[in-house]
C-alpha cells in the first residue's frame, strides 16, 4: 500500500487512510484487544460497512499511522465532531496491531495530531472520551496534558460490569505550556 507522509514525527507518520486498508481495519475492528478498549465490542464490522466509512471519512481529519522504517500501517487517529467555528474537536486513536502497542507509537501520533490540530487547524480545545477500565490509555492522555473534565458514570456495560466513560480535554495555551515537540 502507498502512503503519503503528511506528518511526520520521529518514528512513524500520519498518511490519509486508504480505502484497500478496508482489510486489514476490519481485522483491527474484530479482534476483541482492539473493540474491547474503544466501546465496540459487541459490534460486528464487515468489510463493506468499513468501505463505506472509509470512503465517508477520507477527507475528513482521519489518518493513517505508518512506521516510518518499514511503511507498515499500525493503527489509525483523527479527530470526530469537529467544529472550527468554534474551534473544538474530538480526539480517537487506535494502536490495532498487538505488538505495537505500550512502545510509545499512540504517543507520538497523538503529538503529532495535536500540534496539527492547534498549529494548523487553530484549533482552542480538543477532547477524547476513554472507559475507565483502560488505565493504561488515560495515562499516557495525562502524560499529554490532558486533563479530566467530566464522568458519565456506569454508562458503559463490559463483562459483566459497569465502567464509567471519562472525558478529558487539553486547551491550546496548556498544551503550549508542555515541552514541545521535536521532530526528526
Amino acid at each position: 500500500m502507498k502512503y503519503f507522509p503528511k506528518l511526520v514525527g520521529s518514528r512513524l507518520y500520519l498518511s490519509p487512510m486508504n480505502v484497500e486498508d478496508a482489510p486489514i481495519y476490519v481485522k483491527w475492528l474484530n479482534d476483541k484487544t482492539v473493540s474491547e478498549n474503544i466501546g465496540l465490542d459487541m459490534k460486528v464490522t464487515t468489510l463493506e460497512g468499513e468501505k463505506e466509512w472509509l470512503k465517508k471519512n477520507l477527507n475528513n481529519y482521519n489518518f493513517a499511522i505508518v512506521l516510518k522504517e518499514s511503511d507498515e500501517l499500525i493503527g489509525n487517529c483523527g479527530f470526530d465532531e469537529i467544529d472550527l467555528i468554534h474551534q473544538n474537536a474530538k480526539l480517537s486513536i487506535l494502536i490495532g496491531e498487538e505488538e505495537k502497542r505500550g512502545q510509545g507509537y499512540g504517543k507520538e501520533a497523538i503529538k503529532l495530531l495535536l500540534e496539527y490540530g492547534f498549529n494548523n487547524l487553530n484549533l482552542n480545545n480538543i477532547m477524547l472520551s476513554v472507559y475507565s477500565f483502560n488505565t493504561r490509555a488515560i495515562k499516557v492522555y495525562e502524560s499529554l496534558g490532558f486533563k479530566r473534565f467530566g464522568t458519565r458514570h456506569k454508562s458503559h456495560y463490559f463483562k459483566g460490569k459497569f465502567y464509567d466513560e471519562i472525558q478529558m480535554e487539553i486547551l491550546k495555551d496548556e498544551y503550549s505550556e508542555i515541552e514541545p515537540f521535536i521532530y526528526v
